[in-house]
Protein backbone atom coordinates (compact mmCIF):
# COMPACT_ATOMS: atom_id res chain seq x y z
CA UNK A 1 0.00 0.00 0.00
CA UNK A 2 2.66 2.26 0.63
CA UNK A 3 4.40 1.87 -2.78
CA UNK A 4 1.53 2.85 -4.29
CA UNK A 5 0.84 5.75 -2.50
CA UNK A 6 4.42 6.93 -3.34
CA UNK A 7 3.83 5.86 -6.98
CA UNK A 8 0.81 7.86 -7.00
CA UNK A 9 2.38 10.72 -5.11
CA UNK A 10 5.35 10.97 -7.38
CA UNK A 11 2.84 11.04 -10.34
CA UNK A 12 0.76 13.41 -9.09
CA UNK A 13 3.97 15.96 -8.46
CA UNK A 14 4.73 15.49 -12.00
CA UNK A 15 1.34 16.04 -13.37
CA UNK A 16 0.93 19.44 -11.30
CA UNK A 17 4.37 20.96 -11.64
CA UNK A 18 4.16 20.66 -15.25
CA UNK A 19 0.53 21.92 -15.09
CA UNK A 20 1.61 24.59 -13.27
CA UNK A 21 4.03 25.33 -16.03
CA UNK A 22 1.10 25.24 -18.70
CA UNK A 23 -0.48 27.89 -16.70
CA UNK A 24 2.16 30.39 -15.97
CA UNK A 25 2.90 30.50 -19.65
CA UNK A 26 -0.28 31.06 -20.61
CA UNK A 27 -0.43 33.82 -17.66
CA UNK A 28 2.64 35.04 -18.69
CA UNK A 29 2.28 35.48 -22.76
CA UNK A 30 -1.51 35.57 -23.42
CA UNK A 31 -3.97 37.81 -21.57
CA UNK A 32 -7.43 36.57 -22.58
CA UNK A 33 -10.61 35.82 -20.39
CA UNK A 34 -10.77 32.50 -22.44
CA UNK A 35 -10.02 29.83 -19.92
CA UNK A 36 -6.68 28.62 -22.67
CA UNK A 37 -4.79 27.21 -20.05
CA UNK A 38 -6.95 24.57 -19.24
CA UNK A 39 -7.96 23.52 -22.53
CA UNK A 40 -4.10 23.41 -23.68
CA UNK A 41 -3.75 20.65 -20.51
CA UNK A 42 -7.07 18.72 -20.88
CA UNK A 43 -6.77 17.85 -24.66
CA UNK A 44 -2.96 17.46 -24.10
CA UNK A 45 -4.11 14.95 -21.74
CA UNK A 46 -6.78 13.83 -23.44
CA UNK A 47 -4.03 12.71 -26.43
CA UNK A 48 -1.12 11.34 -24.16
CA UNK A 49 -4.07 9.24 -22.02
CA UNK A 50 -5.00 7.97 -25.87
CA UNK A 51 -1.72 7.69 -27.08
CA UNK A 52 -0.13 6.05 -24.05
CA UNK A 53 -3.10 3.42 -23.32
CA UNK A 54 -3.11 2.04 -27.00
CA UNK A 55 0.61 2.12 -27.00
CA UNK A 56 1.08 0.21 -24.12
CA UNK A 57 -1.49 -2.39 -24.69
CA UNK A 58 0.55 -4.02 -26.85
CA UNK A 59 3.77 -3.52 -25.19
CA UNK A 60 4.24 -4.43 -21.11
CA UNK A 61 4.32 -1.61 -18.63
CA UNK A 62 4.05 -2.87 -14.76
CA UNK A 63 1.45 -2.09 -12.89
CA UNK A 64 3.29 -0.01 -10.69
CA UNK A 65 4.44 2.36 -13.70
CA UNK A 66 0.28 2.12 -15.38
CA UNK A 67 -0.31 3.84 -11.86
CA UNK A 68 2.14 6.45 -11.96
CA UNK A 69 1.45 7.68 -15.68
CA UNK A 70 -2.25 7.22 -15.81
CA UNK A 71 -3.60 7.79 -12.62
CA UNK A 72 -0.67 10.08 -10.94
CA UNK A 73 0.38 11.80 -13.73
CA UNK A 74 -2.15 12.54 -16.12
CA UNK A 75 -4.93 12.88 -13.38
CA UNK A 76 -2.78 15.79 -11.71
CA UNK A 77 -1.71 16.72 -15.10
CA UNK A 78 -5.59 17.37 -16.29
CA UNK A 79 -8.44 18.89 -14.58
CA UNK A 80 -12.20 18.68 -14.62
CA UNK A 81 -12.85 20.82 -11.68
CA UNK A 82 -11.00 23.95 -12.84
CA UNK A 83 -12.97 22.80 -16.04
CA UNK A 84 -16.06 23.35 -14.35
CA UNK A 85 -15.52 26.28 -12.71
CA UNK A 86 -14.04 27.98 -15.87
CA UNK A 87 -17.39 27.17 -17.79
CA UNK A 88 -19.10 28.64 -14.47
CA UNK A 89 -17.33 31.85 -14.75
CA UNK A 90 -17.51 32.47 -18.01
CA UNK A 91 -21.58 31.68 -17.79
CA UNK A 92 -21.69 34.09 -14.95
CA UNK A 93 -19.86 36.88 -16.56
CA UNK A 94 -22.56 36.30 -19.32
CA UNK A 95 -19.78 34.85 -21.83
CA UNK A 96 -22.18 32.74 -23.02
CA UNK A 97 -21.21 32.30 -26.33
CA UNK A 98 -17.70 32.08 -25.25
CA UNK A 99 -18.45 28.88 -23.06
CA UNK A 100 -20.04 27.16 -25.83
CA UNK A 101 -17.05 27.43 -27.75
CA UNK A 102 -15.25 26.01 -24.71
CA UNK A 103 -17.16 23.46 -24.39
CA UNK A 104 -17.76 22.13 -27.66
CA UNK A 105 -13.31 22.24 -28.19
CA UNK A 106 -12.84 20.78 -24.87
CA UNK A 107 -15.02 17.41 -25.50
CA UNK A 108 -15.22 17.38 -29.41
CA UNK A 109 -11.31 18.17 -29.71
CA UNK A 110 -10.29 15.87 -26.51
CA UNK A 111 -12.22 12.89 -27.63
CA UNK A 112 -11.05 13.40 -31.12
CA UNK A 113 -7.58 13.63 -29.61
CA UNK A 114 -7.89 10.79 -27.44
CA UNK A 115 -9.02 8.69 -30.21
CA UNK A 116 -6.23 9.76 -32.61
CA UNK A 117 -3.37 9.56 -29.79
CA UNK A 118 -4.36 5.47 -29.94
CA UNK A 119 -4.83 5.15 -33.55
CA UNK A 120 -1.52 6.82 -33.76
CA UNK A 121 0.08 4.46 -31.11
CA UNK A 122 -1.38 1.55 -33.05
CA UNK A 123 0.08 2.40 -36.06
CA UNK A 124 3.66 3.36 -34.86
CA UNK A 125 3.36 -0.20 -33.62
Amino acid sequence: MIYKLLVLAAGGSLGTTLRFLVYTFFEKNYHSDFPWATLTVNILGSFLIGFLWGYFANHYLSAGLRMLIFVGFLGSFTTFSTFAFDNFSLLRDGEFKMMIIYLLLSNVVGIGLAIGGYSLSKQLG
